[in-house]
């Protein structure tokens, strides 16, 4: 049985809003929500926006509804406003209701009257898109000045944020309710502009009844274990990492991430290499005895695998690792080593990929990112964090987290290292892998935030001390500030 998560970290895929929909319908009309839906367009757009000539555009489904009440609220505060059908909704739906509570100018769909324009809202298809976009849809709002999109802006997946034939680039979006996965993934997350959430009136009990499987990365999805009266640097947790001979910088940055985390020891174990760490950090323990014999102190569970090890090194030391039964991190070299065969990854707890290496082991993410991460855990057994500008972390079980608190200047080299440190200081201290993996790639990101804008690899650990106080502060204290830093619309439902 999964731990409960708050749903406030929830995501959930135009699928899974669809059956909400379907639930809520036996509590809540469908056209009190788009009432809502609408409101909060208009609401939001009055905020953030200029008065404006408006030109709504409304496909024939919900989404479309929603533009209708939009369009009938902005008239009502005073915006020059007119509507255009890419085809009139059925009369007795939901948004051909809508169409007719609307009175104002109506205008054709077409490029012209969108150019014609100062501000266009794209009501057309929403997250729930079935088909690419282009022709006419792609034509009218390539034309459009500025957009602001209901709940996702045309030719974008909601489901995993690929572009789909045509999508534009909106000033504005407006969801509902939860976010999408596709709101959080790049390449839609840099096409959405200011991002609101808006309340519409979803019973809590229908999100409850519609399980999650897809969260938004954040303290309150884990909790970091607390430091206890009789604590000490074994109860903390032991770290120990594979060094190459070639590539020692790597190993080096990985134990410092371990040790800045919070890590109680952290051994390296060098062989031949044991003299070159001994000149690092004196708090480092090195090791230059043959791997089998240090495998022999079962205190020693956790072990990094990769950094800074080249292929020959990994394919000596991987496979003692597994047989050992030891909790395994693989990166970097361990995954190069691996190339097509994720088979040879059986049995390790967890690997941290980027794209590249990711494609190298399990071939080409495809256009449906969330899938193929989960298809690789399932595969190995594994958890599998796939770091980008949305890391993705999935179970074997089917369980995702996407994070988005990080910055874009943690692409640097030895960057990754540390990471694969924090991660493993967090094994050693008991959290179960999935939750490991998430809390460790939320610090790092956190860090990376606090190091400045052009921090290198060497600058994070000053500051993962800092990182790990404020997700402790914040553990338990839900609701907290959103780490996306969306804008949530006031009053939405008054």
């Amino acid at each position: 049985m999964q731990p409960a998560y708050p749903s406030s970290l929830s995501l959930y895929t135009p699928l899974q809003m669809g059956e909400v929909d379907r639930l809520s319908a036996a509590l809540v009309p469908v056209a009190a929500l788009m009432e809502n839906a609408g409101r909060a367009v208009a609401r939001a757009i009055r905020r953030y926006e200029r008065p404006a000539r408006v030109l709504v555009l409304c496909g024939p489904g919900n989404n479309g509804g929603d533009g209708y009440v939009a369009a009938r609220y902005l008239a009502g505060m005073g915006w020059p406003v007119a509507v255009a059908e890419l085809a009139p909704p059925r009369v007795d739906t939901d948004a051909g209701r809508a169409s007719a509570a609307y009175v104002g100018p109506r205008v054709p769909f077409a490029p012209a009257e969108a150019a014609r324009a100062e501000l266009v809202v794209d009501a057309v298809f929403g997250a729930g898109l079935s088909r690419d976009v282009g022709g006419l849809v792609a034509e009218t709002l390539a034309a459009a000045r500025r957009i602001v999109a209901v709940d996702m802006p045309s030719g974008l997946d909601g489901a995993t944020g690929q572009v789909r034939g045509y999508a534009p680039q909106a000033a504005m979006t407006v969801t509902f309710c939860r976010y999408k996965p596709g709101h959080l993934l790049y390449p839609a997350r840099g096409l959405l502009g200011r991002l609101v959430l808006a309340d519409i009136g979803v019973p809590d009990t229908v999100l409850a009844a519609v399980p999650a499987n897809t969260w938004h990365n954040s303290p309150g999805l884990w909790a970091l274990p607390v430091l206890g009266g009789e604590s000490n640097k074994y109860t903390r947790g032991v770290v120990s990492i594979c060094a190459g001979q070639s590539m020692p910088g790597a190993a080096r940055l990985c134990a410092s991430g371990a040790r800045s985390v919070g890590a109680g020891l952290v051994r390296v174990a060098a062989g031949a290499a044991a003299p070159a760490y001994r000149l690092g950090q004196p708090g480092l323990i090195v090791d230059d005895a043959p791997l089998a014999q240090l495998l022999e102190d079962r205190r020693r569970h956790v072990w990094v695998c990769g950094p800074g090890l080249a292929e020959a090194e990994v394919e000596a030391a991987l496979p003692l690792l597994l047989d050992s039964g030891r909790c395994v991190l693989a990166d970097a070299g361990a995954l190069s080593a691996c190339a097509g065969q994720p088979e040879k990854l059986r049995g390790v707890s967890v690997m941290t990929p980027h794209a590249g290496e990711f494609a190298r082991v399990f071939g080409p993410v495809g256009d449906n990112p969330p899938e193929q991460v989960r298809d690789a855990a399932r595969r190995i057994d594994a958890v599998v964090v796939l770091k980008g500008a949305s890391t993705m972390i999935a179970a074997p079980d089917g369980r995702l987290a996407i994070n988005t608190h990080a910055t874009a200047a943690l692409g640097t080299a030895g960057s990754g290292d540390t990471l694969s440190g924090v991660i493993a200081a967090l094994l050693a201290a008991g959290m179960p892998a999935w939750q490991a993996a998430c809390a460790g790639v939320w610090l790092h990101g956190e860090a990376g935030l606090q190091a400045g804008p052009w921090p290198v690899a060497e600058d994070l650990d000053r500051y993962l001390g800092l990182a790990r106080q404020k997700a402790e502060q914040a553990q338990g204290q839900w609701p907290v500030q959103n780490p996306f830093r969306c804008l949530a619309v006031p009053g939405t439902l008054s």
